[in-house]
């Protein structure tokens, strides 16, 4: 069966990285939070194309040697929030990039402890909920055979959004009510799934490129479900978060940071053909370079890293008591900061 084995699969392959970086936090994560060093986790897709440019161009050690700062900076691919949070929480790494559900999800948990807010978006981006089976019109078609595919069931910013519609579909009280039929399957396993056929994996909830190049290579591809119509328009999905020690204790490694990713994000909107190919040559990605640039330049995508319109998923987990406290506003969930203060 694909999704037990992709499952195991996928166990195996984050235990292993689990308890490494486990034991990376035993040495590294225990010892005090130092200036000019910034070890950030990354997962796959367009989505982190900022952190592609950055590592591209070390822009994060650039805007260090402005302050007077040497910054050695490491790059960590995971797969899946909970991968990411348990990293962040391990001290394995100092920033964490996922969805902004895994970020309330972390910020609840930590709250007058470890303190993890959101530091910057990755900007807006719409997600799709694919499947390759016809009869999907709606998730309501969605039946127990059918597998939905998300980076981690029940926890990822995908899964959080699937459970929101599912919320107003049925109500608030079968809001998990797909989360049976969820597996969790890292992106180009998933997209393979989707494109191919054959497999229990009906359903993919992804982000760029992997759903449009499920879109473009199988003739029965179809969108089921866009995220930006259950958030109710252009979001920030994706954001990045870090714990307030590293925010205290390294503020001029963490000004470079930001200052890094905002020209990244200015940087990608003066030169999408420059950022497609930096993202091609990160990645290693077979895609198609001129799906990737259409994925680039969509007039529903834009790169920025204010977060917009996320308090509004904090506010439904908080309803449906998924996380305990409930975000009231913007500084509730994200460091203050001049380049974030205009988000929502």
């Amino acid at each position: 069966m694909f999704d037990k084995r992709r499952s195991a699969l996928s166990r195996r392959h984050f235990a292993v990285l689990a308890g490494s970086m486990a034991l990376a936090g035993m040495t590294l994560g225990q010892a005090a939070a130092a200036e000019g060093r910034l070890r950030i986790a990354k997962q796959f897709g367009v989505v982190y194309l900022l952190l592609n440019v950055i590592e591209d161009q070390k822009l994060v050690e650039k805007h260090g040697k402005d302050a007077g700062l040497d910054i050695a900076v490491e790059y960590v691919q995971l797969s899946g929030g909970s991968a990411v949070n348990d990293a962040l929480l391990s001290g394995s790494v100092d920033i964490g990039g996922a969805g902004v559900g895994p970020l309330f999800t972390l910020w609840d948990r930590t709250r007058g402890r470890q303190g993890v807010k959101g530091v910057a978006s990755l900007g807006n981006f719409p997600y799709y909920l694919v499947s390759n089976r016809p009869e999907v019109k709606t998730i309501a078609d969605f039946t127990d055979v059918d597998r939905i595919a998300v980076p981690a069931v029940g926890v990822s910013v995908q899964s959080r959004i699937l459970q929101w519609a599912s919320a107003k579909l049925w109500g608030d009280k079968d809001f998990a009510k797909l989360d049976k039929i969820s597996v969790a399957v890292p992106h180009p396993e998933a997209t393979a799934a989707i494109v191919k056929g054959g497999t229990e994996v009906t359903g993919h909830f992804a982000n760029p490129p992997f759903q449009d190049q499920e879109l473009a290579e199988n003739p029965n591809a179809h969108i089921v479900l866009n995220s930006y119509d259950v958030q109710g328009g252009p979001s920030s999905s994706t954001v990045l978060y870090a714990t307030e020690r590293f925010y205290k204790e390294s503020p001029k490694t963490y000004a470079a940071f930001v200052d890094a990713l905002d020209e990244a994000a200015k940087f990608v909107t003066a030169n999408p053909e420059k950022a497609a190919d930096i993202y091609i040559k990160a990645t290693n990605s077979k895609l198609d370079r001129e799906l990737l640039l259409k994925v680039i330049k969509n007039p529903q995508v834009s790169f920025k890293i204010e977060p917009q319109n996320t308090l509004g998923l904090g506010q439904f987990m908080h309803r449906v008591g998924a996380i305990k406290a409930e975000p009231k506003s913007l500084s509730d969930y994200f460091f203050a900061s001049p380049r974030t203060a205009a988000g929502s």
